[in-house]
């Protein structure tokens, strides 16, 4: 699993798909999302626009990333 650095109070889950080079591209992202493929805590998350805040983690396939505050 790896981290990443959260600045300010919360990210998109597309944003973070994007930033941290789990899904690539926008598009990729979106379709991803839409497609069931993302996983929040443990649920599956639909939503592109869900904001997502430390302590999180996402999951797409095998990768794993977890939301921590930035120092």
């Amino acid at each position: 699993m790896s981290e990443f650095h959260l600045r300010g109070d919360y990210m998109t889950l597309e944003a973070l798909l994007k930033a941290s080079d789990l899904a690539g591209l926008g598009q990729l992202a979106r379709a991803q999302i839409a497609a069931g493929a993302v996983r929040v805590n443990g649920e599956v998350e639909t939503r592109r626009g869900k904001k997502l805040r430390v302590g999180d983690t996402v999951a797409l396939g095998k990768a794993r990333v977890s939301l921590v505050a930035e120092a």
